[in-house]
């Protein structure tokens, strides 16, 4: 039996936990329009259908006529990775391309070590000694056009073997990342005044506008956690005012408007120590907010 087969099996021993999560992503999907509340979407029930630490998401876009990739991470991933997952022109995301339109539609299991080709060794070695063995592709071509994409999602974790039931999963899940993904690109760009040929990574806030201090990460760190400012003012022997202040301090330099949104940045960003244990923050986009 081949993966695709092993995938349409493993349908059958869903249980009623992945129903649970299964509805949940569907029905927060509707709510999201932003980049970062994307990236906190997949950090909730998707992660516990898909689980991964990178997400490679690409749209076409029609003005550029090419697709733009971003990539989302929990956990600190080589600048020289992000740079090829980000370029739709590097002999890794071609490579990566290429075999999934082969596949005709299906999700594509890839082998990282199988990569093969000059031009793609450093990528392929890179990712290698980061620990990703394998990557889970899977996107929308346009009807009756396979070879032109609409979408494209490469999902990664150090260290973790893809089950034939994630890939179903994965399938099932497609025209929802799908949609979801391109109600972001179209809400970002209407936000930004966007109508040009630019990248949406361009349309971004400005980053870091002054450095983030040791003081500020692991306050962030504690916040990635969901704890209150009380209780993080517990850790650290100071009044819950006191990291109230921090935390405000945080949103400006991110030009984040809340604590939710403020994680997000600094993770994509790697402001936050890869050793550090992630949860998703309660009550989403909720918290402290700019006046």
């Amino acid at each position: 039996m081949n993966l695709v087969a092993d995938a349409h099996h493993g349908v059958n021993q869903f249980n009623s936990q992945h129903l649970h999560h299964i509805v949940r992503v569907i029905e927060t999907s509707f709510e999201v329009r932003r980049r970062y509340q994307f990236f906190l979407w997949t950090q909730a029930n998707l992660q516990a259908l898909l689980p991964h630490k990178l997400a490679v998401c690409g749209a076409y876009h029609r003005l550029r006529k090419d697709m733009v990739y971003e990539s989302f991470h929990s956990i600190q991933v080589p600048e020289d990775l992000l740079s090829a997952f980000s370029d739709a022109r590097s002999s890794l995301m071609q490579q990566i391309v290429g075999s999934w339109i082969d596949q005709r539609d299906q999700v594509l299991l890839v082998d990282v070590a199988q990569l093969g080709g000059v031009s793609v060794l450093p990528a392929r070695d890179a990712l290698l000694a980061a620990g990703y063995d394998e990557l889970l592709v899977h996107g929308v071509s346009r009807p009756q056009r396979p070879s032109e994409l609409e979408s494209l999602f490469v999902l990664g974790a150090p260290s973790t073997r893809c089950s034939p039931q994630q890939m179903m999963l994965f399938s099932l899940l497609m025209p929802h990342l799908h949609s979801t993904w391109m109600r972001v690109q179209v809400t970002e760009r209407e936000m930004s005044g966007g109508h040009n040929g630019a990248s949406p990574m361009a349309s971004r806030a400005p980053v870091v506008q002054s450095p983030i201090t040791g003081r500020e990460k692991q306050i962030l760190a504690w916040v990635r956690e969901g704890m209150s400012n009380q209780e993080i003012g517990e850790q650290l022997g100071i009044s819950s005012l006191t990291v109230k202040n921090h935390v405000q301090k945080i949103l400006r330099k991110l030009g984040a408007a809340n604590r939710a949104q403020a994680v997000a940045k600094a993770m994509t960003q790697n402001l936050l120590d890869r050793a550090a244990p992630f949860s998703v923050i309660p009550g989403g986009a909720g918290g402290d907010r700019l006046n």
